[in-house]
């Protein structure tokens, strides 16, 4: 929640000149905050940069305003039909059910649970041109950072240098991870008809050397130790980035061989041994990874600094899921949306002796623990809702709000639980003091955690034949869930989604183990229907149409 780099809005407004990239893949379509704006009285750019401190506020600090985000599509987390709930709402893990009048938007949210969107669908475009945005901007900023290196010293240049790139490669694996082929630009000058669509491989290979050979020359300290820096890309947040990389090796690079496969396990092992190496531990107490002062954890590997003071960056997750009586109860509004699916109730080993009609094909997605799992009612608002101080939440009725886990289905238009089915989320703590009904608060929003750095160690071992249960039982430990005496590739999916529920990762799982368009859940499916395809998201059609020769639509749509 303190301030990273406090004093990025007034300098982004006050020293960029305007940028249009519409001619780089569509990009100038979203431009917004300072991007768009040349306040009168602003220097011109040949002015601006009269020393280190200068050209670095113009080039490094204004980056890291986009990691997060106020309107949809915008931001890694926090905002509406973007990167997170392209990652969360095609799962398993949670829904947005139709209640009523509510959540239907033309059926999108739907869609995209059932995986039956399409290249038109606005919010592909909306958050490819958001990420590709950053991309341009890291281009064009290397490019001036680089006109002007004669303001800083050798060594500074290359930790800029190394910064703004690290910083692009982390957006090219999102949208690597989002759409496979898709155009590399690393050009400030390039343009539409520059932007060639690049296999998949080839930009992992792009992503693995960036990180490579930028990591050298970044602080070895922990983000969140920078002070009012802090929240900036340093060597921890690399080997997270790399780490992840190579786990999906299988997926990034399918066409390599089983050797190359295993050297990849290994490096994801190499660098999750490395975070553990900088200091990063699993914290005594789960919860405090999201409370309202999280900037001190010790797992939290990156994060987007949340200040309602300072940054317009929104974490409207909350908001979003939380029924209307318990949003006013706490002070705030709500919209009464996203829950838990069966299936996650499932695998936390969530039980409701009342609802004796839940579906026998849940039985085999049961817990093996013969006790609800304890971070399940950390994560979630289930059963009667009462406030921190014991306070039991009201319904207009005069009865008490109690949510009704498993009573979900995708459409619950006219059925008895219509509003109040479905566990919510929970997970980060309340920020009584937040602004804009509770979206503006201190909490940071935990983007990589040294959990799932664990767990990440511990799956690699196992697909290299060896024993991995040393890192989930540390995990498991912590909350006090008994230890798993044989850890698979299976326990360790389910150990995931328990785990990093909520933080936007699911979907990546899913596809590393070849279940994301599996109906394991209560996810119908036409008869005859396949949706492997759907394990990338289509180009937008939009995009396509700047480029029809250059870019051709992912198979299948």
């Amino acid at each position: 929640m303190k301030a990273t780099f406090k004093t990025i809005n007034t300098i982004c407004r006050s020293i960029l000149n305007p940028l249009s990239v519409w001619g780089v893949l569509g990009c100038g379509l979203l431009l917004t905050s300072c991007l768009s704006e040349h306040p009168k009285g602003a220097l011109e750019e040949e002015g601006a940069y009269k020393d280190a401190t200068s050209l670095e506020l113009a080039t490094v600090a204004p980056l890291y305003n986009y990691i997060g985000g106020n309107s949809d599509s915008q931001g890694l987390q926090g905002t509406y039909r973007g990167v997170y709930d392209l990652n969360t709402f095609t799962t398993d893990e949670a829904m947005l059910p139709t209640r009523g009048g509510d959540w239907y938007d033309g059926g999108y949210w739907q869609s995209l649970y059932l995986h039956r969107w399409t290249a038109s669908d606005k919010p592909f475009a909306d958050t490819w041109n958001y990420l590709y945005k950053v991309v341009m901007l890291c281009n064009r900023n290397i490019a001036t950072l680089t006109a002007n290196r004669n303001l800083l010293t050798e060594q500074r240049y290359l930790t800029d240098l190394a910064e703004l790139r690290a910083l692009r490669a982390m957006f090219y694996f999102y949208i690597m991870d989002l759409w496979g082929n898709v155009p590399l630009v690393v050009e400030a000058t390039s343009d539409v008809s520059a932007a060639k669509q690049v296999n998949r491989t080839e930009i992992f290979h792009f992503i693995e050397s960036e990180l490579l050979e930028t990591i050298n020359y970044l602080p070895a300290v922990r983000s969140n130790q920078l002070g009012n820096n802090y929240g900036r890309i340093t060597q921890p947040v690399v080997h997270f980035l790399l780490a992840k990389l190579y786990l999906n090796t299988e997926v990034y690079c399918p066409n390599a061989d089983a050797a190359t496969h295993n050297t990849h396990f290994q490096n994801c092992i190499t660098y999750c041994d490395k975070l553990e190496a900088a200091g990063y531990h699993l914290t005594d107490n789960y919860a405090d990874n999201f409370a309202v002062h999280n900037e001190t954890s010790e797992e939290n590997i990156f994060t987007i600094p949340m200040n309602k003071l300072l940054y317009t960056n929104q974490f409207k997750n909350l908001f979003r899921s939380r029924h209307y009586s318990h949003g006013s109860a706490l002070g705030f509004d709500a919209e009464n949306g996203s829950a838990a699916t069966l299936s996650t109730c499932a695998i936390y080993g969530y039980t409701d002796a009342t609802l004796d009609s839940r579906p026998s094909t849940l039985d085999s997605r049961l817990s093996p623990l013969d006790q609800i799992d304890p971070r399940w009612y950390i994560n979630f608002y289930a059963d009667k809702v009462f406030t921190d101080d014991g306070t039991p939440v009201m319904l207009p009725d005069g009865s008490q709000l109690e949510y009704q886990p498993l009573a979900v289905q995708l459409d619950l238009t006219g059925t008895p639980y219509e509003k109040t089915a479905g566990a919510r989320m929970h997970k980060y703590a309340i920020d009584y003091s937040a602004y804009a009904d509770g979206n503006l608060q201190e909490n940071d929003i935990v983007l990589f955690r040294y959990a799932d750095a664990l767990l990440m160690r511990a799956e690699a071992k196992i697909r290299l034949g060896l024993d991995g249960s040393s890192d989930v039982n540390a995990v498991r430990a912590r909350v006090e869930a008994k230890p798993i005496d044989a850890v698979t590739l299976e326990t360790i999916l389910d150990e995931r989604l328990r785990e990093l529920m909520w933080e936007g990762w699911r979907r990546n799982d899913l596809i590393r183990f070849g279940r994301f368009h599996v109906a394991y859940d209560q996810r119908p499916q036409l008869a005859g229907e396949s949706t492997a395809y759907t394990t990338l998201f289509p180009i937008p059609s939009s995009i396509i149409k700047l480029n029809p020769n250059g870019i051709q639509q992912n198979n299948g749509y």
